[in-house]
């Protein structure tokens, strides 16, 4: 089992796009990274390009709403490294159709986004929350998003006020719930040194704003970035874009 004075970081959904950009950012810090996706090719393809570039990516296959996958990688990472220092939990969908009313979006779509996006999530955390708890200085950085801003919601002078983003209920309740799950876990580790926070990237350029947005990839991921290489009296519990509170 190695045991060498490396960090060590997970990323979520890390084949492509916001993620694969968290992973790159991450591994030209000097940590090594593993980045999982679901889709073995894509995720092994991605890990290939950034070693390519000379940077320290493993890949490793991890369906967030698979528990026998979850608990496989968690094992595969305790025996590689025997700890993790920085979780990024980055995977998501967005699976709804802009222009729908709220009341119109089937049900089965928030099903489907909550095993994603809040369920999966807590199971990732919790399986690896053991090799968290063996860092000295442990990380974990759940990437939300100004939807799950209520506040921001229901202000008519933001772009979230809109039909546009109002078609998106179960994405948003969704990424609400995460900055729920960060701020009760956050408490739960308040006596640790591991720090637990939520991120909105911005509104970023990728496949799932069917490339739309403000900022480019690289910009999207700065924010997470910077949570997952904190300082010990940084913040824990806190919802933030590059460097600023975002309203609850």
């Amino acid at each position: 089992m190695s045991r060498q004075p490396f960090k060590v970081a997970l990323v979520t959904g890390a084949n492509r796009g916001m993620g694969r950009e968290i992973a790159r950012q991450l591994a030209g810090k000097g940590v090594r990274t593993v980045l999982t996706g679901r889709d073995p090719e894509a995720t092994a393809g991605a890990a290939t390009e950034l070693r390519s570039a000379g940077l320290g990516v493993e890949p490793l296959v991890l369906d967030i709403t698979r528990t026998d996958s979850i608990h496989a990688a968690a094992a595969e990472v305790e025996s590689r490294f025997g700890h993790l220092d920085i979780l990024v939990n980055n995977a998501a969908i967005r699976i709804e159709e802009y222009g729908r009313h709220p009341s119109e979006q089937p049900l089965q779509q928030w099903r489907e986004t909550f095993e994603t996006n809040l369920f999966g999530m807590v199971e990732v955390t919790q399986a690896f929350l053991p090799l968290i708890r063996k860092s000295p200085a442990g990380r974990i950085v759940n990437v939300s998003s100004l939807l799950a801003s209520l506040t921001t919601h229901s202000d008519p002078s933001s772009y979230a006020y809109s039909p546009m983003f109002k078609s998106l209920p179960a994405y948003s309740a969704s990424k609400s719930a995460v900055n729920s799950w960060t701020v009760h876990l956050a408490y739960e580790l308040r006596e640790t040194p591991i720090k637990v926070n939520a991120v909105h990237p911005g509104y970023t350029k990728t496949d799932m704003n069917e490339g739309a947005g403000d900022l480019e990839i690289p910009e999207g991921a700065a924010t997470s970035v910077s949570m997952a290489l904190l300082d010990d009296d940084g913040p824990s519990g806190s919802y933030v874009h590059r460097g600023e509170t975002v309203p609850w």
